[in-house]
């Protein structure tokens, strides 16, 4: 601990980043970029020799990396994958944690963020900030993202210096699971937008007009957004790699989505179809392809 103190007294604290997928992996370049120290751990070996070349530092397992970092980041596939990282065999639990501080840009339930928050700070004395992310992998590239964050609000203005060079915002949105909650609504949005998106490309292309000019025509017009630049090109030429997310996570957000809403009596009548419609994709298209193949279930060639 004397040393991790010496480091933030200084105000440079060494980072970790555990988890390099289709998001941690730009979002850790942008860390080395911005020229901060950061070790990496991941459960495939495969993805961490190109950001060891890059400079960062390889934790031989999570236990490490937290004793040589004092923010760890994290951003992994889900609940289970949280839990194991922290209180599996040479896990973050088993590191001395005071002082220290995780933020986790994972996408999980509200109520699992609490208790592994708490269960974490009983274990060995850390910090917890429950940050998902939202702007994918172009986001993560750009570091354009927007981050919504839970914890206390000391702690999110210590990580703040450190999540900026990965996010064009950092939101604190209230205690412990309120950034998790707060992503939730999120994908409400992006859940929808992507099926109704679909649907009327779908509308265009098989009523004889470009579907691909629809962005240029609405451009400006209440119809406009960024998914409607963004995706609409995609899915008319068929861009699906490297893919924006996979049907499997959109998925998973949208049935918390519908817990959450269970457990508050809240009606997410619109929320609830965008998770039927993707639950059909998942077993058209396959759980790891582009979310945005939801527009290939009305296809006649599909």
């Amino acid at each position: 601990m004397a040393d991790a103190s010496k480091t933030i007294a200084q105000g440079v604290e060494r980072l970790g980043y555990i988890g390099l997928g289709l998001m941690g992996t730009p979002m850790t370049r942008r860390l080395l970029k911005a020229g901060h120290q950061v070790s990496v751990w991941n459960r495939s070996e495969g993805k961490v020799a190109p950001l060891v070349a890059a400079g960062a530092k390889h934790a031989a397992t999570p236990r490490d990396l937290l004793a040589n970092a004092d923010i760890v980041f994290m951003c992994v596939t889900d609940a289970a994958a949280v839990e194991e990282v922290i209180f599996g065999l040479e896990g973050l639990a088993a590191a001395p944690g005071a002082g220290k501080l995780v933020v986790d840009f994972s996408s999980i339930h509200p109520d699992a963020a609490r208790d592994l928050a708490a269960r974490l700070k009983l274990a060995n004395g850390a910090g917890w900030i429950d940050a998902p992310v939202s702007g994918g992998t172009k986001g993560a590239e750009d570091g354009t993202l927007a981050i919504m964050a839970g914890g206390d609000a000391a702690e999110i203005e210590r990580a703040r210096p450190y999540v900026l060079p990965m996010a064009r915002r950092f939101t604190h949105m209230g205690p412990t699971g309120a950034g998790q909650t707060t992503k939730l609504c999120n994908q409400v949005i992006v859940g929808c937008a992507m099926a109704v998106l679909a649907e009327a490309t779908r509308l265009a292309s098989n009523a004889g007009i470009d579907a691909g000019r629809l962005p240029e025509a609405l451009a400006g017009g209440f119809a406009d957004s960024i998914p409607l630049q963004l995706f609409v090109p995609r899915m008319v030429q068929g861009i699906h790699s490297p893919p924006l997310g996979h049907i499997a996570t959109m998925l998973k957000d949208l049935d918390t989505v519908a817990d959450v809403a269970q457990a508050t009596s809240t009606p997410v009548p619109m929320a609830s179809l965008a998770g039927q419609i993707f639950r059909l994709a998942k077993a058209a298209r396959g759980a790891d392809a582009d979310a945005l193949e939801i527009y290939k279930l009305s296809a006649t060639d599909r």
